[in-house]
């Protein structure tokens, strides 16, 4: 027996609100902050787009606060990071899926919920893209980082985007339903794969260099490659990386031996030879 598209869609909702709870404990986790830092980073990157959506609409009171199971949830996703550390590669992929199918369908709600208000299709996809995206900022900024949205992460925002334009389209056409489950599949689908293949938004002096037509295989080859070490120690977290201790443990790996005050006076001992 199927479930109705509604209760479908509300499952996706709470799902991604329980994963981007338990990413914001792992940002507390990461920076040692007690049981009140969890607690308030999980409801912020969980809660924090939709109560900005509703506040920028003023349509009434945010739904978060008028659904317990919103908070419910981020509390839950708090106490899982709390209690649970989030290592090993297949916790990182459920959180990744997890959250890449919550950002399709947080945009496409508030993409669809700023038309219903009576918004033109611009203003009603950037309301999309703040439901998406707006926690995830907000909590990298109260923890002093520049947002992991504004650049050189994997695609992240751009899912947002797009599943925001597609519940436009779809708004336009009478089928909600079907924008809202688009969204849901291409966002979710983009995000998955940009992060396999290390896909990124290219920067301002890249367009002409790097991302001519005959360049462009070679290019994705290259950062596809140069992305299997880092997506393997990330885990997900508003298209950004978030690292423990297991990241810090390859880093060091990666610089090679410490440098010990023997192998110093050693080294300095073959210059002279060589002198």
């Amino acid at each position: 027996m199927f479930l109705e598209p509604q209760a479908g869609f509300d499952v996706v909702d709470l799902t991604g609100v329980l994963a981007n709870g338990i990413l914001g404990g792992v940002v507390a986790r990461s920076l040692k902050l007690d049981a009140v830092g969890f607690v308030f980073l999980a409801i912020i990157t969980a809660l924090g787009g939709g109560l900005m959506r509703d506040t920028l609409l003023n349509v009434g009171q945010p739904v978060s606060l008028t659904n317990p199971l919103y908070l419910v949830f981020a509390l839950a996703g708090a106490a899982i990071a709390y209690l649970v550390p989030m290592r090993g590669r297949w916790t990182r992929r459920v959180l990744t899926v997890a959250d890449a199918l919550s950002l399709g369908c947080w945009a496409a709600t508030g993409t669809a919920k700023a038309l219903s208000a009576g918004l033109a299709w611009l203003p009603a996809v950037f309301i999309g893209l703040v439901t998406a995206v707006g926690g995830g900022m907000i909590r990298d900024l109260l923890v002093g980082r520049i947002p992991a949205v504004f650049g050189g992460n994997t695609l992240y925002a751009t899912g947002a985007l797009i599943g925001s334009v597609q519940m436009v389209i779809f708004w336009e056409l009478g089928l909600p339903s079907v924008g809202m489950a688009a969204s849901i599949v291409t966002a979710a689908a983009l995000t998955v794969l940009a992060r396999r293949f290390g896909w990124k938004l290219p920067g301002p002096a890249q367009w002409l260099e790097e991302w001519r037509p005959p360049n462009l295989p070679a290019l994705l080859k290259r950062r596809g490659r140069g992305q299997e070490q880092e997506h393997d120690d990330a885990v997900p977290g508003q298209g950004g990386r978030i690292t423990g201790r297991g990241s810090e443990e390859a880093d060091a790996a990666r610089s090679g031996p410490r440098l010990t005050p023997a192998r110093l006076l050693r080294a300095r001992g073959g210059h002279r030879e060589r002198r």
